[in-house]
This record gives C-alpha cells, structure tokens and sequence, in this order.
C-alpha cells in the first residue's frame, strides 16, 4: 500500500486536466487508468471521429495542439496529443489499474485496484461515461432480433455494406455516423424530434471563436440547468444538405418492434437488420456505489464538482459540467483548475504534508 497526496481515477482528458492542475498547485498526484495507455477512452471512438472544434480550441493547459490551428482533428491526433500530454505531465500515471473500489475511514480514502491498494486525503473521479452507455427504454427493443449495438462498439462501416439500419440519436455522431453509413447502406436517422443544427462558421469564423471571444463558451451556468441543453449537430455545410436530400433519411422514431420489424408512426412496416444508439453515456462509477457518495440513479451526489457526502471526493468531465465546454479538450482545463482550487479550500481534504507549501503560494 502506498500513500499520495492526490489520486486522481482516469487517464483521459478530465483526468489528465486535474493532475495539471494538481501539480501546479505543488501536489504530487498519483492517476490510475484502468486501460493500458494515458488516453482515455479516445482509442475506441469510431475510426472515423473528427473533432467539431479546430485544433487551436482542442487543448488542455500548458500545451498547444500541435499543426495547423485552424484544422479539425482527426481522432487519432488526439490520441497521440493525450500521449504526449501525458509524458510532459512529470507525474506518476500507472496504467492497467482499474479502481474496483473506493471507501474513507478518519479523512483518508482508500482506493482499491485488482492487485494494488492506494491512500490519498483526495480523491478526483474523471472517468468519464464510456464505459456507461445510456441505452433508452424503447418500444420492443429487448425483443429484437437483429443486431442492436450502441455507438460506442461502432468502428466504421465495414460490416454494415448493404444493410438496413436505424440510428437512433439527434446528436452529432447520430448524424456523423448516419451520413458515414448512408454510404453503404440504407441507413434512417430515426428522432424524437426534429435536428437542430448548427452552422460551423459564422461570417468566416469557426463558431468557437464566436464562443470564446464573447466568453459563453465557458460561462459557469452547469449549475443552475435544471436539464442538460441538447446540443445542436455542428453543420459545415455537408449534415443538413444530406439528411435533408435523404442519405440518411430522418423520421420520427419508431413505434414498435416486433422480431424483425419496426413498424414507423406512419403505419409502415419494414425489415430492420441493425438499430445502433448514438444516445450518450452517463457517469461511470461503480467504484463509489459503496461509499455512499451517490444517488439512486448513479449520478454524484455534488455541489459544483465537490462531493456533498465526503470531503476530499470530487468530479471532473461528465461526472460534472460547470459550462457548456466542461466534457470537451477546450472546456475540462478551466474545471480542473476550479475544483482543486474549491478542494485545497476545504481544510479537511488538504494534505498534511503538503499544507505549509500550499499556504506559501
């Protein structure tokens, strides 16, 4: 068992973010990632993946994305910048450590790994939502039987050539993946409401100039949304000219499924083959079920990143959302910054050894 100032669960951007942050306030951070490199869940996005934001607004702090600034990176450049952000870190990040649980006796946690045991007075969870994808309840769907994936097991469209398919999803990888697919297959975008879109460049300059430079982008409204915003598909001139000519096509989702066939609102009914969910994910934190630290649904139970239940415990990236750019390259930094901040405020989560050097800077 060894001791740390901070431990940090994740290796991707969120948890990357938060050991940056940790360092600068003078800790010395320990980051468990359960994968076998400090990327996150980046390697097993869809080959296709482009980001919608240009590589000047697609970086963590202290480390510029590297090529032209104005270019959408590919997913595979964000992976390699992740590996190098990480090497740059100077900070212990074991990988293959997946954290099974977490508990706290008299102020110090104890985190718990397959083979490895862990103390720290801080925690930060920042594992993201990859290994929980929502899967709504949907009329039928248990009883399919074609072949019903989420986006997160899609790669490319390989397997799909000449296939039926239903995406389900009104996001911007239900509308990436539709139009991929609509190359090989005969591919409906099924919605429960119409797309909303919007357009990547406004009067030449990339929306998320617009949104820095106005300063919304990073307004720190998370907390009073009573509901997350939907966010709009990210137009470049290419998703709403093809959906709207048909490839994919886009209707209202179906009613109900029966073996095979998906009957539509309008009556039809049809053969189906593939129903792939680009509905999202959710806080993935089964290590903390036993800490008492979340609510029925398995969400956080959290003020502004800060555990209500425990002191010490926080969240970074889908866990908690301070401004419509939290769960992004862009936005992550700036919370990972404001949570340990709020953390080392808080006497009882402040290490021992550490805290005369923190009173200095």
């Amino acid at each position: 068992m060894s001791h740390h100032d901070a431990i940090v669960i994740g290796a991707g951007q969120s948890g990357l973010a938060a050991a940056h942050a940790l360092r600068a306030a003078r800790l010395s951070p320990l980051v468990l990632e359960a994968g076998p490199e400090p990327t996150g869940s980046w390697p097993h996005y869809y080959d296709s993946l482009t980001l919608f934001s240009p590589a000047r607004y697609s970086e963590l702090p202290g480390m510029a994305f590297p090529g032209d600034p104005n270019r959408y990176p590919h997913r595979d450049e964000v992976i390699d910048y992740l590996r190098r952000y990480a090497d740059r870190l100077d900070t212990d990040i074991q990988t293959g450590q997946r954290v099974r649980a977490v508990t706290r006796v008299a102020g110090l946690f104890t985190v718990d790994t397959d083979e490895q045991r862990f103390t720290a007075p801080i925690v930060i969870a920042a594992t993201g939502g990859f290994g929980n994808p929502y899967r709504p309840t949907l009329p039928g769907l248990d009883q399919f039987t074609g072949h019903v994936l989420h986006v997160s097991q899609y790669r490319n469209p390989d397997r799909y050539a000449d296939q039926r398919v239903v995406v389900v999803g009104a996001g911007n990888s239900a509308a990436q993946v539709g139009v991929e697919l609509a190359g090989h297959a005969h591919v409906t975008l099924g919605t429960r409401a119409p797309i909303k879109y919007a357009p990547q460049t406004i009067l030449g300059r990339d929306m998320h100039w617009w949104a820095t430079t106005l300063g919304f982008d990073h307004l720190p409204i998370g907390p009073y949304l009573r509901t997350k915003p939907s966010v709009p598909v990210i137009d470049d001139g290419t998703y709403r000219h093809t959906i709207d000519a048909g490839r994919p096509a886009r209707s209202p989702l179906f009613t109900t499924i029966d073996g095979n066939q998906v009957t539509w609102p309008d009556g039809r009914t049809e053969h189906v083959d593939t129903i792939l969910l680009a509905t999202g994910y959710r806080p993935d934190l089964p290590y903390l079920a036993g800490l008492g630290a979340l609510d029925a649904t398995g969400a956080p139970r959290q003020i502004r990143g800060l555990s209500r239940t425990h002191p010490g415990l926080a969240y970074v990236g889908l866990e908690w959302q301070r401004s419509l750019a939290s769960a992004t390259l862009r936005g992550v930094g700036r919370d990972a910054n404001y949570l340990v901040e709020r953390l080392l405020r808080t006497p009882a989560s402040v290490p021992t050894i550490r805290c005369c050097e923190v009173a200095r800077t």
